[in-house]
Order: C-alpha cells, then sequence, then structure tokens
C-alpha cells in the first residue's frame, strides 16, 4: 500500500469529523490556544520538561498556523494531492518502520495540550492508535482563581508537583488532596517513584476499564471522578493485582453510586418526616416485627460514646428505642472502631447476627459505610452527616440553624457590651449555617452586636483565652455536655463578674425522638416509599416541626425573653419565619436582596461557605486544625484555603 492510500484512509476519517461539526453547528478545525486565552492578556507560563502525555489530551495547536489543515479530531484535511499530504505520508512511513523519537513541543493549558511545534506527528501517532507521545512541555497558568474550574486546576498543579501524573482530572475541589490521603501521602512534598508509578498504574487499568463500560451508559462525571469513588469502597491495590472481570464487576456493582456521584449536587431533602402507617401490596412483602422476632439495629461508634459529646447524645437515642418500641426492636452498640479493620469487623458481627439496619452517628465514617452498604445490600445503612452523596447510605441530619437563630436573639437580648462568643467545633457541612443563623437572630434584636467566632478544633489555642481577652462574657458554648468532663459551660451561658457561670439555654438534639421516627417508617412499611432515586441521594434533614430540634429554656430567665423565644418557635414551626429568607449579608457583601420573596435552597443553606457580615472570624484552613479536627473534615470539610 503506498503512501497516498495510507494518507486517505485519514483525510476521510477528517472528512467525516468535518462534516459532522458542520451539521451540528461546531467548530469544524483544531481549535487554537491563542484564541482561547485572547481575552486574559499575557499569562505566566512554567517550563515542565520533556514527558510521556497521552495523546487524547492534545486536543488543538498554540497558533492559528496549520490550524485549518486538520478536523477537531486532529485527522488531515487537505487535498491528497497536496505538500502537506506528501510530507504526513513521510512521517507514517517513518513512525511503521522506525517509530517517530523526537518530541513535539507543546503548550499546557487546563489538562489539554496544544501543538506548537509537531501537528503532523500527532496526527499521525493519532491515526494509528498510539496512546501516548513524548512532549517538551510548557504550562499557560490561568489567572482567574475566582472560576471554580480554575480553583480546581490550581488544585491540580498542587498535585502535579508531588505526583507528575496528567492523566487524572478530577471536577470537584478537594479531591486531589482525597486521592492522595488514600495513597498514604499529602501534596507537601514528592512522593517516592515507586508510588507515582503506583498510583498511575492502577488509574490507567481502572479508566481502560471504566471508559469501556461507559460508552454504552454516559455518565457526567470524569473518569477521575469514577476512580475515587471506586478507590474509596474498594482497595486501590486490588486493581493492580486484579483482572479486568473482576473491575468490571465491581464498576458494575457501584454504578448507582457512580450515578449518584454524578448528580453530586441532586440530593433530596427530605424535611419532614411521613411514618403513618400504610398497607396494600407492601404489607404482604415485608414481614411483621414481634418480640419473637424483632428488628435488630446495630450502632457503630468510632469512639466511646462517653467521650464524645455528639455520640453520647446518639446512645441516648438508642437507648430510648427500646421504651418507644419495647422488644419489638433491639439495638446492639460497637465501640472503638476506630479503624478500617474494626470498622469492618463490627459491620460482619452486626450482620451474621442479624442486624437489618446499620447506623454510623460520624460523618468522618462515611467512605467505610458506603463500602459495606455495596457489599451487604440487603442491608439498611444510615450514616449521620448532611450533603454526602451515596445512592446505598441514606444520611440524616437536624435543621439544628433554626435553634440557633433563637439562641442568637435571646443572647443578644441580655448582652450589654454588644459583643456574643459563639465556639464553633469544626467546619464541616451544617456548622456555618448554625453560626450564620445564630448571628442572624442576634442581629433581629441587636443590630450592633458582634458574634466573635472561636473554633474549639484550632491546635494549640485556646478559645477560653480568645473570649476574655475580648471582654465577651456571654457565649454560645458547645453544644452538648461531655459525661467523662462534667461542665456548665454549654448552650448559651452568662459570666459573671466573680466568675460563676449562668446557664440560659442549650439546643436539643432529640435523637430519640429522630431515631423513633427512622424506625417507625421501617415497621410501618414507609421505607421504600421514599427510596433514593438512581440519580439522587437521599438525606433526612429534619427540625423543629418534627421535634427532633428544640432549644430548653432556663427556669430563671425573664418572662419576656421566654415569651420573644416561644413565639419565634411558633413562627419556625409555621414556616412564617426563616432566617435565611429576604435580605442577607455576608462579610463580603450582599448574599441575597431585599426584595427576595425566597429563603436560601437547602443545597445553598447546606453548603455555605460564607460568614454574615456581623460575625468578626472566618473559617479555619486544614493546617490549623488539631490532628481530631482534620479527621472530623475529611470526608464534609468547608475550608478555606
Amino acid at each position: 500500500m503506498d503512501l497516498k492510500d495510507d494518507y486517505y484512509k485519514a483525510y476521510r476519517k477528517g472528512k467525516r469529523a468535518y462534516q459532522k461539526d458542520i451539521t451540528s453547528g461546531r467548530y469544524p478545525f483544531l481549535p487554537a490556544l491563542d484564541d482561547i486565552i485572547s481575552d486574559q492578556g499575557v499569562l505566566p507560563e512554567q517550563p515542565i520538561g520533556i514527558k510521556e502525555i497521552s495523546l487524547a489530551m492534545v486536543t488543538g495547536t498554540r497558533t492559528k498556523g496549520r490550524q485549518e489543515a486538520f478536523a477537531s479530531n486532529y485527522m488531515p484535511i487537505l487535498s491528497e494531492n497536496s505538500e502537506f499530504a506528501l510530507k504526513w505520508g513521510v512521517l507514517y512511513d517513518a513512525q511503521i518502520t522506525e517509530g517517530i523519537h523526537d518530541p513535539v513541543k507543546v503548550y499546557e493549558y487546563m489538562w489539554n495540550f496544544y501543538t506548537l511545534e509537531g501537528n503532523k506527528r500527532v496526527s499521525v501517532l493519532k491515526f494509528l492508535g498510539v496512546p501516548t507521545i513524548t512532549a517538551d512541555v510548557t504550562r499557560v497558568v490561568p489567572s482567574n482563581r475566582e472560576d471554580p474550574d480554575v480553583k480546581i486546576y490550581y488544585e491540580f498543579m498542587d498535585f502535579f508537583e508531588s505526583v507528575p501524573i496528567y492523566d487524572i482530572r478530577f471536577s470537584a475541589s478537594g479531591s486531589y488532596e482525597k486521592i492522595a490521603e488514600l495513597c498514604g501521602h499529602d501534596l507537601k512534598s514528592k512522593w517516592p517513584e515507586e508510588d507515582v508509578e503506583k498510583l498511575r498504574s492502577a488509574y490507567n487499568t481502572f479508566a481502560r476499564v471504566f471508559e469501556d463500560i461507559v460508552k454504552s451508559d454516559q455518565l457526567m462525571l470524569t473518569t477521575g471522578d469514577a476512580f475515587l469513588v471506586y478507590a474509596n469502597i474498594y482497595s486501590m491495590d486490588g486493581l493492580l493485582s486484579e483482572t479486568n472481570k473482576e473491575i468490571t464487576a465491581r464498576i458494575q456493582r457501584i454504578w448507582d453510586e457512580l450515578r449518584v456521584e454524578s448528580n453530586k449536587y441532586s440530593i433530596d431533602f427530605v424535611e419532614n418526616p411521613d411514618p403513618e402507617k400504610k398497607e396494600g401490596i407492601l404489607k404482604k412483602i415485608l414481614p411483621d416485627y414481634t418480640p419473637e422476632f424483632p428488628l435488630k439495629i446495630a450502632f457503630i461508634y468510632d469512639i466511646k460514646p462517653e467521650n464524645s459529646r455528639w455520640l453520647y447524645g446518639h446512645e441516648l437515642g438508642r437507648n430510648h428505642l427500646s421504651e418507644a418500641f419495647g422488644d419489638r426492636v433491639v439495638t446492639t452498640a460497637f465501640t472503638d472502631c476506630d479503624t478500617e479493620e474494626k470498622f469492618d469487623r463490627a459491620v460482619s458481627g452486626a450482620v451474621e447476627d442479624g442486624n437489618e439496619v446499620i447506623i454510623t452517628p460520624a460523618s468522618a465514617q462515611m467512605n467505610l459505610t458506603q463500602r459495606a452498604a455495596v457489599n451487604y445490600p440487603k442491608v439498611k445503612f444510615l450514616n449521620c452527616s448532611i450533603n454526602l452523596t451515596s445512592s446505598t447510605v441514606r444520611t440524616y441530619y437536624g435543621r439544628m440553624y433554626e435553634a440557633k437563630y433563637m439562641m442568637g436573639a435571646l443572647a443578644a437580648s441580655v448582652s450589654r457590651n454588644h459583643r456574643i462568643g459563639y465556639v464553633a467545633d469544626y467546619p464541616i457541612y451544617g456548622t456555618v449555617a448554625n453560626i450564620n443563623a445564630f448571628a442572624l437572630g442576634a442581629a433581629m434584636i441587636d443590630p450592633y452586636v458582634e458574634v466573635h467566632l472561636a473554633w474549639s478544633a484550632l491546635e494549640n489555642k485556646d478559645w477560653h483565652q480568645f473570649m476574655q481577652d475580648r471582654n465577651i462574657r456571654v457565649l454560645s458554648g458547645p453544644d452538648l455536655i461531655k459525661p467523662s468532663e462534667a461542665s456548665r459551660e454549654y448552650g448559651i451561658y452568662q459570666i459573671n463578674e466573680d466568675g460563676t457561670i449562668f446557664n440560659l439555654a442549650a439546643p436539643v438534639w432529640d435523637w430519640g425522638k429522630y431515631y423513633e421516627l427512622i424506625v417507625k417508617t421501617i415497621l410501618n412499611n414507609t421505607w421504600p416509599d421514599k427510596a433514593a432515586s438512581k440519580e439522587h441521594a437521599l438525606n433526612y434533614w429534619w427540625g423543629m416541626s418534627a421535634g427532633v430540634i428544640d432549644i430548653i429554656l432556663s427556669k430563671s430567665l425573664p418572662f419576656y425573653s421566654r415569651k420573644m423565644v416561644n413565639s419565634m418557635r411558633t413562627a419556625l414551626v409555621s414556616g412564617n419565619l426563616n432566617p435565611f429568607s429576604g435580605e442577607l449579608h455576608s462579610q463580603k457583601g450582599i448574599v441575597q436582596e431585599a426584595d427576595s420573596t425566597v429563603r436560601l435552597s437547602n443545597e445553598e443553606i447546606v453548603t455555605m461557605d460564607w460568614l454574615n457580615d456581623n460575625v468578626v472570624g472566618s473559617l479555619p484552613v486544614k493546617a490549623a486544625l488539631s490532628e481530631s479536627g482534620k479527621k472530623a473534615i475529611k470526608t464534609s470539610g468547608v475550608l478555606k484555603e
């Protein structure tokens, strides 16, 4: 076969792509990087050096030049009798006989490569299906850090400094750090070469299998996103030893998880419980639970409940189930499951003992819970968190911001110097909404009030000293009491001149009521009615209207303070009052205009990363947190760079 025949085949591929683009109204030639960045001024460039890069990521040219000699798929479209065709054919022959070894010169911008020298070499190798090419790479650094894609790209550049791998691309901020943690590393130093190659090999193996599968069922997520889901559920080491058939089976097993991940901003928030008993066909296929055949529920704690304010409340909720349902419901607690091995052992033991429901009350347990749910599809799994997506694990949380709104108003009504302290624990989803609701409630009573924010999870920082230095006498302290460390520093309290503490109010997470309502959906056959769709995660997000959130007021409070809080409670429960409706101001400006008649959406409330304009303080950076703080925010942290 002569050179013209080879060129003609490539030419035909190019012409088909050209016609398809024209018909679809798309630009039919290679994009030029100079055109893409023309409105950004002069951008900085970084020499990267000689690298082996994926040809799939070579998508255009640096300048216009020979741009129109190729279709958008890099196949040639100039006449087969042209000088260009002859040169293309010579390069094709050279690749067949001895291989093309000279590196092309490319510019990399936002994960894509644009050739300055070597367009025909790229075209020939793409035509032959060669996966990679040697290139002399120069990076063009984008400037608009406010753009979400650019923000992720800057995270990629940090990743690349430690792990020089181009192929792994994510669509969500924080993903590069997560993949580093799964590999036992960070992004502050270079990885050992063997660990770099291990990650590269694992990713390439996954990508080959995954990209073959998605041809028939396209997902709106990158291969990197899917790889991170897979690596969270299964060991990455398995990708280095298992067959393609085994990997395919695992991907298919977590397919619904991948579909939910591709719609990560589509969470179905169930704002009110629906435990009313349903009859009909479900009655025939679902079991009746009796003392002889009880519903068994296992709670898995990462530490002992008595050593945690948060878990102690859940343990009280677990104990309440026996009072609410008697012998029809049997619960078991597994404690100190603080490692992967201990967690898996607890789940295995719970399933063998016939538990049909497994509850993990810490958001940091979500990844392990998700993996267990995939392995035991007949068991109902719940994790206490918000804004974490899964099709196999239902999440649940409380609208604590409603109680915080009332508490902010109460605190402002007794403060005499326009200053209130607020102690938050970890910057996780939901926490920022609590802070802002408190600040908004306070401002409703005192428009000049300042809410001074301190974080208890900061390393080597004492929030008590922070408040003392600012002469703050009224505080919102930790929400709950830690049984092993009894203290009056919780809820809203006032510090008197002699140092004594007067408690004003405390928020209530009624986990007993919450779990009672969840269990009723199982006993009364309403659990299947609310099943999440395959594209959406489901979160129970109940509040004061469900009776799972409230505040307790001190009997020593003045009558009018109690009346104010009770009036706010009535308005909140009825829906006539909401802290996040109407005009809202952050520290940086207006969030919502005064003429807005709606409240922020559930997603906007849950994912808040801004602080109200009367909050004095900021969200912490990860490096400033204690080790326990870093662990807590691992799966659901809201952090600032």
